[in-house]
């Protein structure tokens, strides 16, 4: 059953740990209120093929409950054997199609890539569903941490990767940081897209991957003064972080089936992900 707005926003202000977790009661209002002309319309940024030929299939990564933790793996068409993993975490919609052509693209980067789904299988149809979807999800964040958590294994202790980094977009990627933040130092990398920032200072201390953040400058979602605490934060403690506001630029600037997509940030922000990426993850040549 769909839950209203109201009860999601009364289960934000009644949860404790979520709170901390996102240091913003209103989260989900926020965002519904940035996805709320969303269309899954791909516009040719969509259709960008990866790099080289990959190849992709649904797999189970893991189990929490005793139900199957279902995804999408990818990897270029050459095999993935001694190739670095990626955790990608999808936004505000859910594992849909067009992050599965995010993993394949960032797979035809040299990365075996697993799309982790948060939300057990549902795809929202309508900003509504989405919210629910968060909302759940967000009320209980050991789950999610812990589904997280056994993608990681899956990559590290199964597919034997050597280097493991993790990337998220909006609602992922504000997973991406709490991955990174929670699991240490079996992260290498973590690439944030416009996801929630974290102040505090005893909670950025865990982080040991180095960090690329990217932001909107007039995403009110994730305003920017929250993004600059975090900047400062990182600064203070000596963390490697780059943190990037595009100028002008909403939240979503990068989903190409949006209509806040943004061609100039969204094609920085990749090219930037990429070369962070590729200089913490890729494996060194062979001798």
């Amino acid at each position: 059953m769909r839950l209203p707005l109201a009860a999601l926003a009364f289960t934000l202000l009644t949860s404790p740990a979520l709170v901390a977790q996102s240091g913003d009661a209103d989260y989900v209002a926020k965002m519904q209120h940035e996805h709320q002309h969303d269309t899954v319309a791909p516009s040719p940024a969509a259709t960008i093929e990866p790099r080289q030929p990959v190849e992709g299939r649904e797999v189970v990564y893991g189990q929490l409950d005793g139900v199957a933790l279902k995804g999408y793996l990818a990897h270029p068409s050459s095999g993935a054997a001694g190739l670095p993993g990626l955790l990608v975490i999808h936004e505000w919609w859910g594992l849909n199609d067009n992050v599965r052509a995010m993993t394949r693209r960032l797979a035809g980067e040299g990365y075996l890539a697993l799309a982790v789904d948060l939300y057990g299988g549902k795809v929202p149809a309508s900003s509504d569903e989405a919210s629910a979807a968060v909302g759940a999800t967000m009320a209980r964040p050991d789950r999610a941490l812990a589904n997280l958590r056994a993608a990681a294994t899956h990559l590290r202790d199964e597919a034997k990767v050597p280097r493991l980094g993790v990337l998220g977009w909006c609602f992922g990627g504000g997973w991406s940081l709490e991955t990174a933040l929670a699991l240490g130092d079996r992260i290498d990398a973590a690439v944030v897209y416009y996801g929630r920032p974290v102040s505090d200072p005893a909670e950025l201390a865990k982080l040991k991957a180095p960090l690329l953040g990217l932001y909107g400058e007039l995403d009110k979602g994730i305003p920017v003064a929250g993004v600059r605490a975090m900047e400062a934060a990182l600064g203070k403690l000596g963390k490697a972080a780059t943190i990037v506001v595009y100028p002008n630029a909403t939240h979503a600037f990068a989903n190409p089936t949006g209509p806040s997509y943004q061609k100039e940030a969204a094609e920085d922000a990749w090219r930037r992900t990429t070369a962070f990426l590729a200089a913490r993850l890729a494996a060194p040549a062979k001798p």
